[in-house]
């Protein structure tokens, strides 16, 4: 979303947080949206508990319709995120038995063309550390974007 628009949005916060708290009643919903600020990504909508898809789905349809705007310039609303830190053991410092050391663009290939990686997403580039100058073991970290529980990580943890 445009700065902008987001500006546009937060100017009447209030009255949106009335029209929210509206919205997500009529669906039944437990969710209040407690206040609105702009961030230099967008727009955030806090609320009393942790949203659910239905909640989340049915702010976003009240955003864009107010806004009076397509569906490309309002991103999909989405919780709060944090970094987990994993590591990846046992993986080969040398690519296919060469002289060549692995690199970050090689496990970010590796990682997306993996299943189990799907709707994962990296927050910094891979880092690879060798284990010992007479192995050619090497150890990556990885940080993912996750949500406040860890269901992200915890999908791809011991697999």
């Amino acid at each position: 979303m445009s700065n902008k628009l987001g500006k546009r949005f937060t100017k009447n916060s209030s009255s949106h947080i009335i029209n929210i708290n509206c919205a997500l009643k009529n669906i039944k919903s437990n969710i209040c949206a407690d206040f609105i600020s702009l961030d230099k990504k967008g727009i955030i909508i806090a609320t009393n508990n942790v949203a659910l898809n239905s909640n989340l789905q049915e702010i976003e349809k009240y955003v864009k319709n107010s806004l009076e705007v397509n569906d490309n310039s309002v991103a999909s609303p989405r919780l709060s995120q944090s970094k987990s830190y994993l590591k990846i053991i046992g993986i080969s410092y040398f690519v296919d038995k060469s002289s060549t050391c692995i690199t970050s663009d090689n496990i970010e290939c590796i990682l997306k063309s993996n299943h189990i990686f799907n709707d994962i997403i990296l927050a910094l580039r891979p880092h690879i550390i060798k284990v010992s100058p007479k192995l050619d073991i090497a150890v990556v970290w990885i940080n993912i974007w996750d949500n406040q529980n860890g269901n992200n990580a915890k999908k791809i943890i011991n697999r």
